[in-house]
């Protein structure tokens, strides 16, 4: 079997767990946060630990694994590893860092299961950029490349933005839920996932691939539902919860 017949399988199998993990997230809320009891699950870690160790591939292994490629030194591969660097750097290690979580735990399953899909994820979105996809000068001006890096950067800003005002509703100390308001969250209750799937449709657009497709429909089939459960948690919670929000994508889900 060649490299590229290995990475293709890799690409439709993330397609395949991109459906598994879309139809069980809809039958069942992800044991993280405000979801997790902390029992039912096996052992657990602290958060912020679980959280750094799961998206540690992501940054780490997408370096090496591109670093490898022959096209690692061309100009437009280098713009794809500084986007999904400046995406997962923070992501690793900033956003964690910034986050209250004293207290809170998340099972080792599901640090274990995100770290997996990170190792595949990296390898196959890096190998692509820097060796098997093949990027000439011209495609700096394509309308596909110039889009999908105005998506990914507007969802960055729509994610963090979203993530500091849910930072800025609990104060040192305080362990309760509060209703955000602001930003994107006028029109729905995760803004925080809507920019995520920005980004990841931003980089398939950028990116012209089948591995860049796979990231995003994946990204969909996680985040998705776990907005719509975080819709219903706040709407069960909170009896003055605008009603005209929706839960992900505003005016349509």
């Amino acid at each position: 079997m060649t490299e590229a017949t290995f990475h293709g399988a890799l690409v439709w199998a993330m397609f395949a767990l991109a459906a598994v993990t879309f139809a069980i997230l809809l039958r069942l809320k992800a044991p993280y946060g405000r979801h997790y009891s902390g029992s039912g699950w096996g052992p657990d870690i602290p958060n912020r630990v679980g959280w750094i160790v799961m998206e540690l591939p992501a940054p780490a292994l997408f370096a090496v694994v591109y670093f490898m490629g022959e096209s690692a030194g061309a100009p437009l591969p280098l713009i794809f590893l500084g986007l999904w660097q400046f995406h997962y750097l923070h992501r690793t290690f900033v956003h964690p860092l910034r986050t209250r979580t004293a207290g809170k735990r998340m099972p080792v399953v599901v640090a274990a299961s995100a770290f997996t899909f990170n190792v595949t994820n990296a390898y196959v979105n890096a190998r692509w950029v820097s060796e098997i996809g093949t990027y000439d000068l011209g495609w700096l001006g394509d309308p596909r490349f110039l889009a999908g890096v105005l998506v990914f950067v507007v969802g960055f800003a729509i994610n963090n933005h979203s993530d500091n005002i849910l930072l800025g509703l609990r104060k040192p100390g305080d362990t309760g839920y509060s209703i955000p308001h602001g930003g994107v969250f006028r029109y729905v209750s995760c803004p925080n996932y809507f920019g995520e799937l920005l980004e990841w449709a931003g980089w398939a657009l950028a990116t012209w691939s089948l591995a860049g497709l796979a990231f995003f429909v994946y990204t969909a089939a996680n985040l998705v539902p776990r907005a719509l459960n975080h819709h219903e948690w706040y709407r069960a919670r909170f009896e003055d919860y605008p009603d005209d929000r929706k839960a992900v994508i505003p005016g349509l889900l």
